[in-house]
């Protein structure tokens, strides 16, 4: 559906190339957006291991915020193919911010042009996601997670309970025989016989979150399709939220967003605007007064 809305004239990158840095694959979500959007051609660079600025196991802590991850993981691939348009992207799972019994999946694509000296990053905040774990002593004990999981159609990550340990760290798992393995190896490596298994939530055995990298990449489009109505800059869209729309019983100012801020990657130009669906005030149930 986003797809078929998505019906820009010729801009800016019409022709031009970028390079996608990434290892997991997520040019199959990103390069087919943007080429239809935009007429952006999405080239790989060399081989970057991208796993040096963060990996979602823990093995290497991630430095810095999702969004600065992804512009660096950007400018690592435009220095090493000498091209000035890059781009990357950064996914967070965990539980949604306003509904916390739900997992969430941030995902977030940078698109970085040294030639316009613009970065412009999109986000997209879903509750599509098969991010989930638990522990586990033998297979028996995955059923629930490997439903949830999706598997084996999306992989399973195995490690001992206790923590990491060398040679005890077993991803891309998609066949239950190697589940089964992996489990039985890594609870008998724990000081507490049970092993950790997580959700592997790497794009490249993930379609779930490749679906969401897609949606973002429509978003990203659709940004750099659009100029800055005062210089001309592409890249003009939604740069940050407000929120404090008031409750409609008593007025107190709520956590749900209350206008947009409309911004330009380039100048200093902004505007704001109501929210999209038109509510000016927030039901009793999401007031922290009305609703302790």
């Amino acid at each position: 559906m986003e797809e078929a809305r998505m019906r820009f004239p010729a801009g800016p990158y019409c022709g031009r190339v970028s390079v996608l840095t990434t290892k997991h694959g997520k040019q199959r979500a990103v390069a087919r957006p943007l080429r239809a959007a935009l007429g952006l051609i999405v080239t790989l660079p060399e081989e970057i291991d991208t796993d040096l600025l963060g990996t979602f196991t823990g093995e290497v802590e991630r430095a810095g915020t999702p969004r600065d991850v992804a512009i660096s993981k950007a400018r690592l691939g435009m220095r090493a193919s000498g091209i000035p348009l890059g781009l990357a992207s950064e996914g967070s799972f965990g539980p949604h911010p306003l509904i916390p019994v739900l997992a969430c999946d941030h995902e977030i694509l940078a698109f970085v042009d040294d030639d316009q000296k613009i970065t412009v990053v999109e986000s997209l905040l879903t509750e599509n996601t098969n991010f989930g774990h638990c522990t586990a002593r033998t297979l028996i004990d995955l059923a629930a997670l490997m439903k949830q999981a999706q598997f084996p159609s999306h992989a399973l990550i195995v490690r001992p309970n206790d923590g990491i340990k060398p040679g005890f760290m077993f991803k891309g798992i998609a066949d239950p025989e190697t589940l089964e393995d992996a489990v039985n190896r890594c609870a008998a490596a724990s000081a507490d016989g049970m092993a950790h298994v997580e959700t592997d939530m790497r794009a490249h055995v993930n379609p779930t979150r490749q679906k969401a990298i897609r949606r973002v990449a429509f978003r990203l489009a659709r940004r750099l399709a659009s100029p800055c109505p005062s210089c001309g800059a592409p890249g003009w869209g939604r740069t940050r939220v407000e929120k404090g729309l008031p409750c409609q019983a008593c007025g107190t100012p709520t956590e749900l967003v209350r206008q947009q801020i409309f911004g330009c990657p380039r100048c200093n130009h902004t505007d704001v605007r109501p929210r999209s669906d038109g509510w000016q005030y927030a039901e009793e149930g999401q007031c922290p007064y009305c609703n302790p």
